[in-house]
């Protein structure tokens, strides 16, 4: 999965809108507030937020538990796998009589560290687990991270089904919260049509989670919903309305300070679609330059640095 859109699925649960239900345990409602907590963009900050969470509870109790995964996750999207199983060993060493949430919470981050240190076939069996515990206990969030999660780590021929099972969960639910899922599943099943070449429909996606971000009052998730569908505009040889829009982005990012080297290989991409290998090389080597020490690219998409390397040096690049 590029990782535009994988940076699209971390944000599903930032800003999450909690809904009291007096029949929602406690430990649930906690996980709601929690989950506010997150900043996705910035693992570390988020993780000095939990570590002071954390020190209000006492050691053991289930509320200190699920700040733990949580924890667990910051150091995963770092990726400092070790570091995060090692957390999450201490979860598991007091999960038995614990609620059942605290379960679920634990499979999931679990298997996400598991899937983003390369090892999905591991996380698999897990999502599986936690999105039956969750829908046992009518946790439909819960649920339906497990359900998009089986979405992104199962065999591809298995992803559409999943993400589209994930879908009608949201659409059953009417907590507010739970709603807000749909942002990021509409993308999720853009992305697996983008991947099987069916570009057309992957557009269809792409403009409809655009508004269901706009709905979340999601900034960041707007313009990364913007990128998905000028990518999916570059597939179909849209190449001008394309460009215009990751235009727009470039202009957006650079006011913000955080020039996007993403945008910039979407230029560079448009280019070289145009045949204009030479107006590619400008926008291929500021995208390098902004992207060729991310960890994760680094460790699975080293291919697609040298691509942009090529370009930015002038040289004929293999194909994407």
């Amino acid at each position: 999965m590029p990782a535009r859109a994988l940076l699209l699925l971390l944000a599903v649960a930032a800003s999450s809108i909690m809904t009291a239900d007096a029949a929602t345990p406690a430990i649930a409602l906690f996980s709601a507030r929690l989950d506010q907590q997150w900043n996705f963009g910035k693992p570390a900050e988020s993780e000095q937020r939990f570590r002071a969470e954390l020190a209000q509870w006492p050691e053991g109790d289930p509320q200190a538990l699920v700040v733990t995964t949580q924890i667990a996750r910051t150091q995963g999207l770092r990726r400092q796998f070790a570091d995060a199983h090692a957390t999450l060993d201490l979860v598991e060493a007091r999960l038995e009589g614990a609620p059942s949430h605290l379960r679920v919470r634990y499979l999931l981050e679990r298997g996400r560290t598991f899937n983003s240190s390369g090892s999905p076939e591991r996380a698999v069996p897990l999502f599986a687990e936690a999105l039956a515990l969750a829908e046992c206990n009518d946790d439909a969030f819960y649920a339906i991270d497990a359900a998009h999660m089986l979405g992104i780590a199962s065999p591809p021929a298995d992803r559409l089904g999943w993400n589209l099972k994930a879908v009608a969960m949201t659409e059953r639910s009417g907590d507010a919260r739970t709603k807000r899922w749909l942002a990021s599943l509409y993308n999720n099943i853009g992305q697996t049509y983008l991947e099987q070449g069916e570009y057309g429909v992957a557009l269809e996606y792409f403009r409809k989670a655009l508004p269901a971000w706009e709905a979340r009052g999601d900034p960041g998730g707007v313009l990364t919903a913007r990128w998905m569908i000028a990518r999916a505009l570059r597939s179909l040889s849209q190449l001008d309305e394309a460009e215009l829009i990751q235009r727009s982005l470039a202009a957006a990012y650079d006011r913000q300070g955080e020039p996007d080297g993403y945008v910039y290989e979407e230029l560079a991409e448009i280019a070289l679609a145009r045949g204009d290998a030479a107006g590619a090389a400008p926008w291929a080597a500021k995208a390098y330059a902004a992207l060729k020490d991310d960890p994760g690219l680094k460790a699975n998409e080293a291919p697609r640095l040298a691509r942009l390397a090529q370009l930015a040096a002038g040289a004929a690049p293999a194909k994407p």
